[in-house]
């Protein structure tokens, strides 16, 4: 029971929020062992200026939350850490009308046709970064990644070629990621809640440095005369009007640009870097991924990306706030509680994957993963709007990898998570040796 309401919660630890709260940041995935094995399927955490969550990993349970009236599941809420970086404007941070006809605006880039033609940039950035990684040496790939998908970002979100509007983008967008990743400084919000921070001088600074390219990005683009023509995510939102007719303003320009930076850039990197971990440490995975990828087929390469999303989930968690009180697996949950469908735990759970803390692609070989059991982007209407695109720039990197290198590990044991603020990372950054 909560000890600051009179509504019964599901229980959980009874230590102070502060600490609670700097476990969660420092360990997430252990913290939710811990609770699961002592409290079962649903538990309550206090996590300083976010109030009660309430976790859970019941497939019903998390089915319940996806499903439900996203005017009492309040996604945007959920998300209001991010406010300080992504800005009001970010379809992460909108909820009711306001996000649904954001979201209607971020459709169209991400249609499978427009997918395809960003496939061919995917594979030309991976040749090219591959081909410059050192051989017979142990080599950190997640900061190769990193690079790698940045210039994706820059190609396929911005539309940036080669030039002189290019370095500043990319040197102020490096320093963005490693700030929001820094899990120091993600304490921070925590600490202070995300309006106060988003009042602070010295941040604003900061973000003012990396706003400057992007703004002089989206005017360049508004004179562009080819703009009809191209094909970039930036391009395209340019042509887009609201309801009324309106374009998209600069500032909402700005804050979706960054929201699909931030959301698809370090997570991508980071699951990529867990796919090559994996498959180093079981050649004999790897070794019917090269076969079947070299081979022109691709079914085995799609179940590969699946079960690393699974086993290694680059976030713990999702979060909806609840507008008014709802029953869950038996409790009322209160308005203003934060319900919490982990990733996590339902990822692992034995009744819905057998030997689940082991790396088996083929268990989704003829069995597609569920689509309340198999969460790495969430679910239902607030499902991550970049997923497809991740998934699929995943298969394109990893089969230009496997085409051309081998890969194994550079120490026996494998990588324990590391969590850099919100995301669960290798520790030692997916240490390989590249053959």
């Amino acid at each position: 029971m909560s000890s600051n309401s009179a509504t019964p919660l599901p229980p959980g630890p009874q230590m102070p929020a502060a600490l609670q709260t700097a476990i969660w940041f420092r360990r997430a995935q252990w913290m939710q062992d811990q609770c699961a094995a002592r409290f079962g399927d649903t538990f309550t955490l206090r996590i300083l200026n976010e109030g009660r969550w309430v976790v859970m990993s019941h497939p019903d349970h998390v089915k319940q939350v996806f499903t439900g009236d996203p005017r009492v599941f309040h996604a945007g809420e959920g998300n209001r850490i991010l406010l300080p970086v992504l800005g009001k404007h970010s379809v992460l941070l909108l909820d009711d009308g306001a996000h649904i006809e954001q979201r209607k605006l971020l459709l169209p880039p991400f249609h499978g046709r427009r997918m395809k033609r960003y496939g061919e940039l995917m594979a030309e950035i991976a040749a090219a970064e591959i081909e410059r990684w050192p051989r017979c040496e142990p080599y950190r790939l997640r900061p190769r990644m990193q690079a790698l998908t940045l210039e994706i970002i820059l190609g396929a979100v911005f539309g940036v070629g080669e030039g002189e509007r290019l370095a500043p983008l990319r040197s102020e967008l490096r320093r963005l990621l490693d700030m929001v990743t820094n899990p120091r400084l993600m304490f921070v919000p925590a600490l202070l809640g995300p309006e106060r921070l988003a009042r602070f001088k010295l941040l604003q600074r900061d973000i003012g440095r990396v706003d400057a390219p992007i703004y002089h990005e989206i005017a360049e683009r508004r004179r562009a005369s080819d703009l009809a023509e191209r094909d970039d995510i930036l391009s395209l939102l340019l042509q887009t009007r609201h309801e009324d007719g309106s374009p998209m303003s600069d500032a909402e320009l700005r804050d979706e640009l960054v929201t699909l930076l931030v959301a698809g850039h370090e997570t991508t990197a980071t699951a990529l870097a867990w796919a090559v971990e994996r498959l180093a440490r079981h050649p004999d995975k790897l070794d019917r991924l090269t076969e079947e990828v070299r081979g022109g087929e691709s079914e085995y390469l799609d179940a590969v990306v699946t079960e690393t999303l699974r086993l290694r989930p680059v976030i713990s968690a999702v979060a909806r706030k609840l507008t008014e009180s709802v029953e869950i697996g038996g409790w009322e949950l209160p308005a203003g509680v934060i319900v919490t469908p982990s990733i996590y735990l339902l990822h692992r759970r034995p009744d819905v994957y057998p030997e689940p803390e082991r790396f088996l692609p083929e268990r989704f070989i003829d069995n597609p993963p569920g689509t309340y059991t198999w969460i790495p982007f969430g679910g239902g209407v607030r499902r991550c709007l970049g997923g497809a695109f991740a998934q699929f720039e995943m298969r394109v990197v990893l089969a230009e990898l496997v085409r051309r290198r081998r890969l194994e590990p550079a120490r026996t044991e494998a990588e324990p998570v590391r969590r850099r603020a919100i995301t669960e990372t290798p520790r030692h950054n997916a240490e390989v040796i590249v053959k």
